[in-house]
């Protein structure tokens, strides 16, 4: 069953729900009113029985039975009417139904006037029963057959029931009908993800013209197949510009081991063995950048509050140890992150290992932190401003840059590290020499 056939029934459903709840209502309080009308007909009638006594009395002037009442019920319309003179005696009654002991009260005027159902000749009559207006000890008793309103009561019945299936069905055809049109974003944005799952082709675009949750729904849609567009681009990126990165130096590995196995009592055999191991460990280098540039891209595992300023006093002591020509000036004031300390910790490195390479023996390196930013500074050659928006990219290497060994994915590692954490690394215009800077939301220090 499809969703507009769901939506049909339930609206349908609902519209015949809402009127079986009025016919319940509805047809309960018609009967009382009709029942309230014959009561009130019926009190009418008794309040008449003073001048249907005169006119009767007018009627048999100058008989035998002028100053009688007759007993036996008149019909007045569709209401009976019967005045059962002094003294009234309960007991069966030929004329009508019987009289009770209570309606010899009510005559007496010891009890109120009231409503009762009695059965006479096989019909079941409404009965008001009250005493005489001004002549004590006779009563009157009105009438009305039960059956009289039930023509009317059985006509609101089929008409309410009619009523409910037919709005039942009204509901669900309108129903339908609107879900078509409600729907219809719905069956694109549905066709345009079966076809993005045929076709394997993220770019295709997703409808997100409505402003209703349909739209935000499309909108998230085109936001995952975008960023899974981008994820994929940069993975054949990352396979394209590895595997070029990677053919130059084992090339170079291969035609030196080559040589070596060749002209093993060369005295060239050291030299060649030396390039061998160097370009073994560029290899080593490479591959260790690209395992964390893809572990780095992934959350991570463990995160904690670190202390920025002593990750990168440790870093600066390293390379201190590492590098004795270049000198290392730390100017960082106290400061709190959450993050993966691994990853801070490689991405400070990485901006300190560029800073040495290109600094020149007996430059110094300076590092600042405040506020969040660190600004790693040296003393080299710097940046053009050509470059300055390219140097956080993978593999990117300047002309000047080649000369150096290196893979072009430490300062990528960097800007990965930061966008994981919600901050940004950049290259900063400088007068002289290279400034990267690496900026990480900071937390209250305790």
């Amino acid at each position: 069953m499809n969703l507009r056939t769901r939506l049909a029934i339930a609206g349908g459903s609902i519209a015949a729900g809402a009127m079986l709840l009025v016919s319940v209502v509805l047809y309960p309080a018609v009967e009382a009113n009709l029942r309230g009308q014959i009561d009130s007909s019926l009190v009418a009638a008794a309040g008449k029985a003073p001048d249907v006594a005169k006119a009767i009395k007018e009627k048999f002037k100058g008989t035998a039975n002028e100053s009688s009442f007759p007993s036996v019920p008149l019909g007045i319309g569709s209401t009976q009417l019967q005045i059962v003179p002094d003294p009234v005696r309960a007991g069966p009654s030929t004329e009508f139904v019987d009289v009770t002991a209570r309606d010899v009260e009510v005559a007496k005027g010891t009890a109120a006037a009231y409503f009762r159902t009695a059965v006479y000749d096989g019909v079941a009559y409404r009965i008001y029963t009250a005493p005489f207006p001004g002549a004590p000890g006779t009563l009157v008793r009105t009438a009305i057959p039960q059956s009289d309103p039930a023509p009317t009561l059985h006509q609101l019945a089929w008409l309410l029931a009619g009523s409910t299936v037919a709005a039942g069905l009204l509901a669900a055809l309108a129903s339908r009908l609107a879900a078509r049109r409600v729907l219809r974003p719905v069956r694109r944005l549905t066709e345009t993800v079966e076809l993005i799952r045929t076709t394997g082709d993220l770019a295709i675009p997703i409808p997100t013209d409505s402003q209703d949750e349909i739209g935000r729904l499309g909108s998230a849609f085109a936001g995952m197949t975008a960023a899974l567009d981008d994820s994929v681009g940069a993975q054949r990126r990352l396979v394209a510009d590895a595997s070029h990165e990677l053919r130059t130096p084992l090339t170079s590995l291969t035609v030196n081991l080559e040589l070596l196995a060749e002209n093993l009592a060369d005295t060239q055999a050291p030299h060649l063995a030396a390039e061998a191991l160097g370009q073994a460990g560029e290899l080593r280098t490479l591959i260790n950048d690209l395992v964390d540039l893809a572990r780095y891209g992934q959350p991570a595992f463990h995160t904690e509050d670190v202390r920025l300023d002593l990750v990168a006093e440790r870093v600066a002591a390293r390379a201190a140890r590492r590098a004795t020509e270049i000198g290392f000036d730390l100017a960082c004031a106290p400061t709190l992150v959450h993050g993966d300390p691994d990853a801070l910790e490689r991405a400070v490195a990485n901006l300190v290992d560029n800073a040495v390479k290109w600094s020149p023996p007996g430059g110094r390196v300076l590092i600042s932190l405040e506020a969040g930013a660190l600004d790693v500074a040296d003393a080299g050659p710097g940046i053009p401003d050509s470059d300055l928006r390219f140097v956080f990219d993978r593999f990117y290497r300047s002309p000047a840059a080649r000369a150096h060994p290196g893979s072009g994915l430490g300062l990528a590692i960097v800007r990965q590290v930061a966008e994981a954490h919600g901050g940004t690394a950049e290259a900063v215009p400088s007068r002289t020499g290279a400034l990267l800077r690496l900026k990480l939301p900071v937390c209250q220090l305790p």
